[in-house]
């Protein structure tokens, strides 16, 4: 198909400085479209009368050199009270809602609604290559038709394509009905929130239901999660916070390419947030049984590479280095050195790195065998090219990449690991 001319010129769009995708546009490549990942949203149900609803809607940028991002505002829904917040530095984003005809004049919206309005953040940097720039949004919704009563009870009723999300009930108002299997979680408040995820790519169908019946004020705050471990597997372990800590919210992924079964070999990747101010160093400890190569990490929200070393246990408590956990002294560890976090500023890292586990993953005649542990709500695992999949102890979604090869993505939202069994055979020689 015949690509279209975009004008302005180049010169111009340079000073007015339009993003990366009207630039491509006039060096005659195809515009890229807007993209995202890592989305969660939380609504917090305000006074039922008000048919209103606050949210906290985080969500990541990630079209390579984009300077704005549109978030679309709800059919049916009237939106007040926006803000942005660029989350890599804690500070606010200039931002202005802008109707449907004015979003699509940027080519990254081509072929989106025209009948919403949308609000149009500027980015506190252009998206890096294979980078990303994280938002905070906030807007408080009024939609009586997603959040209404029933007589004494309140109903918030919504489809929600959001694959990560929480629902926060009122002051004094109790859990009575919800239709998604969910984490029931007591806030420092003593309010009562559903959090739960959908990997399925479909919208979820959510009805949550709630009636007063609550203890209110210092009688409502829950006890203090303790360190106490539960007796029963397969939480064994695992504490009382860390169980009832929210799962969906968690932003730790990973995928797994796996590479030729004969070498038991897998590159993989793995996203990590740190928040904690004063923070300098990742400590990533390799498990017993893998053997590690190749590490490397960048920042995601700059792009910029950071240094890798790969030290044993005994060689950190021997330089006093303190990776905040008990290492074994044979284990390796990958260590990720970079600037202090400052308060109220977070980054995010990615991570990548060449393991060999033979346990893990092998060949046992005809079937590539991958057996292996996997404790993150989001996991990913990548056959090789040419096998096809026969086998998965694990629910996950399926999908084929571009260049053929088979992708299961294992998205828990419970809080313990697990125990993944996958199989796969050489496909059969195409006529």
């Amino acid at each position: 198909m015949k690509q279209k001319r975009c004008l302005p010129s180049i010169i111009g769009m340079l000073i007015v400085g339009l993003s990366a995708a009207a630039l491509a546009c006039a060096q005659g490549a195809p515009a890229a479209k807007q993209s995202e990942t890592d989305e969660y949203t939380r609504y917090e149900l305000l006074a039922p009368e008000s048919a209103s609803f606050a949210i906290h809607y985080e969500v990541t940028a990630t079209t390579a050199g984009a300077r704005y991002y549109f978030n679309p505002i709800r059919k049916g829904s009237v939106a007040s009270g926006e803000s942005v917040v660029d989350v890599m530095t804690g500070q606010p984003l200039r931002f202005e809602v802008v109707s449907g005809e004015e979003a699509l004049k940027d080519p990254l919206m081509k072929g989106e609604d025209t009948s919403v309005d949308y609000i149009k953040v500027q980015l506190a940097r252009p998206v890096p290559p294979d980078g990303q720039a994280r938002l905070l949004i906030l807007k408080t919704y009024k939609d009586a038709k997603s959040y209404y009563r029933e007589g004494d009870t309140i109903v918030f009723s919504r489809s929600l394509s959001i694959p990560r999300n929480s629902v926060v009930l009122p002051t004094g108002y109790e859990l009575v009905a919800c239709n998604v299997p969910s984490q029931i979680l007591a806030q420092p408040d003593g309010r009562i929130a559903i959090s739960f995820m959908n990997g399925s790519g479909a919208e979820a169908p959510l009805v949550v239901k709630g009636k007063p019946g609550m203890q209110i004020g210092a009688g409502a705050a829950p006890s203090m999660l303790g360190s106490a471990k539960s007796w029963e597997a397969p939480f064994e372990g695992e504490t009382e916070k860390e169980r009832l800590s929210e799962r969906a919210h968690e932003d730790r992924e990973i995928v797994y390419f796996l590479e030729r079964p004969e070498t038991h070999a897998f590159r993989l990747y793995h996203d990590y947030t740190e928040t904690h101010a004063g923070t300098d160093k990742y400590f990533n400890v390799v498990r017993a049984g893998s053997k590690v190569a190749q590490p490397s990490a960048y920042l995601l929200d700059t792009g910029e590479k950071l240094a890798t070393k790969i030290m044993t246990g005994a060689e950190l408590a021997s330089q006093k280095i303190d990776p905040g956990e008990p290492v074994d002294p044979a284990a390796q560890v990958v260590v990720i050195p970079f600037s202090p976090v400052k308060a109220g500023q977070s980054l995010r890292i990615r991570i990548s790195e060449t393991y060999s586990a033979p346990a893990s993953y092998r060949l046992e005649g005809d079937d590539l065998i991958f057996d292996r542990s996997l404790g993150r709500p989001r996991n990913a695992v990548v056959l090789p090219e040419g096998w096809y999949l026969t086998a998965s102890s694990i629910p996950a979604t399926v999908s084929q990449l571009p260049d053929g090869r088979i992708r299961l993505d294992f998205w828990n939202g419970r809080p313990d690991p697990v125990d993944v069994l996958i199989k796969a055979r050489r496909r059969a020689p195409t006529r």
